[in-house]
């Protein structure tokens, strides 16, 4: 059974981690070169593949005690507050471009940016950490996936436009914030 409100969750925090991140202005990069929905593909597909791992990790996760896995994820959550708030706006990531529009180059090379580029990000650690949190790795999966293309989808398409109306320092901080709020919960049921 696949829950709503957690997959809303976690759409939310990992959308919101992720739209500052690097891998939306590769994407963007990517979409003004080349045709966007060869582009979308290669990208939606790594992004796949990073929320199976994660999920995969999370749900190994839930296998420890309660209040040690609370305690866990509530210290790796202040974690990933702590690094977005603390990062650095110097990421710059070269990308390469393929040599010709066809489908296979461009979506291959938008694949391969971003599962270098995203292995071990903060966003893959937060979705391990929310399907241990809510051992629902159905939802929890959903939920990343789809904020992961929907960040992709609007790199690729609108980024410029976004990032125009919304500054990166706004949603860097909605991000941190939810994932304090998330680090304490688990706290605070951890020791409760």
């Amino acid at each position: 059974m696949i829950s709503i409100s957690v997959m809303a969750l976690v759409f939310g925090v990992v959308f919101l981690a992720e739209l500052p991140d690097k891998t939306a202005l590769a994407g963007l990069v990517l979409g003004t070169r080349y045709r966007a929905s060869y582009v979308f593909v290669g990208v939606a597909a790594a992004f796949t593949v990073h929320v199976v791992l994660a999920v995969a990790a999370g749900s190994v996760l839930t296998l420890l005690p309660q209040r040690l896995l609370h305690a866990l994820t509530g210290v790796l959550f202040l974690g990933g507050a702590a690094m977005l708030l603390l990062k650095g706006g110097d990421d710059d990531e070269e990308v390469k471009e393929p040599k010709d529009q066809s489908f296979w180059k461009v979506s291959g090379a938008g694949f391969m940016l971003i599962l270098v580029a995203e292995f071990g990000d903060l966003t893959q650690i937060m979705t391990a950490n929310l399907a241990a949190r809510y051992d629902d790795p159905i939802s929890v999966g959903l939920g990343a996936v789809l904020a992961l293309w929907a960040v992709a989808g609007l790199g690729i398409v609108g980024g410029k436009a976004l990032m125009k109306r919304v500054p990166l320092a706004l949603i860097t901080r909605i991000a941190a914030v939810l994932m304090l709020g998330l680090g304490v919960w688990s706290l605070y049921e951890a020791v409760g």
